[in-house]
């Protein structure tokens, strides 16, 4: 059930003046690993990484964490990463939200080099808030998703003028 949630986030993103905005289904990533384990970039992948200013990250609950999917695909990057503004949306069928993942997946996101907004959006018992269509239900999301973006697009612009305007070296 996270891609209605991401549809739904991406729609409200893309309403907002000066934002592109592109949707990545990790699913559908080529994820392969070398002999040792090790998880091999994507080109499109890092490329579409390396463009962004900041990171939606659509991620359900499994068992109080996130999927092995989404570390593998987040460990495929490094460098692309740095100093951009990254924020999370947990889903769960349950009545968390997927707030446990969130708490999990924070500081792996952080060693990242990414940085975490401050407000999460958090859907609980995700099955009953959009119908077969994937049309919202519950418009009480909508003034929460509002203020996750507000605060994200302020720091993903934050962040790209620090980026190019301020030597790290």
């Amino acid at each position: 059930m996270s891609l209605p949630v991401a549809r739904l986030v991406v729609s409200e993103l893309s309403r907002r003046p000066g934002i592109e905005t592109e949707l990545i289904d990790i699913a559908r990533i080529p994820l392969p690993t070398d002999d040792a384990g090790q998880a091999i970039k994507d080109p499109t992948f890092s490329a579409q990484m390396s463009r962004a200013d900041a990171l939606v990250v659509v991620s359900p609950e499994y068992n109080h964490g996130y999927s092995g999917l989404l570390k593998h695909a987040l460990d495929t990057c490094l460098k692309e990463y740095i100093h951009k503004a990254v924020g999370v949306v947990g889903v769960s069928a349950g009545p968390y939200g997927g707030t446990r993942g969130i708490q999990d997946l924070l500081p792996v996101l952080r060693e990242l080099g990414l940085v975490a907004i401050f407000w999460d959006v958090n859907f609980s018992a995700v099955q009953s808030v959009f119908d077969e269509a994937g049309a919202l239900r519950d418009q009480a999301y909508l003034p929460r998703i509002d203020k996750f973006l507000k605060e994200l697009v302020w720091m993903a612009r934050t962040l790209r003028h620090g980026r190019e305007q301020i030597a790290l070296e």
